[in-house]
């Protein structure tokens, strides 16, 4: 399954309140693509997914906004194509 989450208009903590509900709903190979632009959100959650052994591909959309995509798996060699 693919979940999306746009926290663009939001402020931190609330993207990262948010995302661990989302991510307690994924299963094993399950995708999120997440869009941040808070500074505080930029730095927390990448900590947050490491953390909880989520692997994750960063890419900037705009000057501010940070877009992961994120993925649930036992294998940690995952890249985005």
């Amino acid at each position: 399954m693919i979940y999306e989450y746009d926290a663009r208009s939001e402020k931190c903590p609330v993207p990262l309140v948010q995302l661990r509900l989302l991510l307690k709903k994924m299963s094993n190979d399950d995708f999120c693509l997440l869009k941040i632009s808070d500074q505080g959100s930029i730095k927390d959650i990448p900590k947050l997914l490491t953390k909880q052994g989520f692997t994750y591909d960063e890419s900037w959309l705009e000057k501010n906004t940070l877009e992961l995509f994120i993925r649930k798996a036992n294998d940690t060699s995952f890249n985005r194509t």
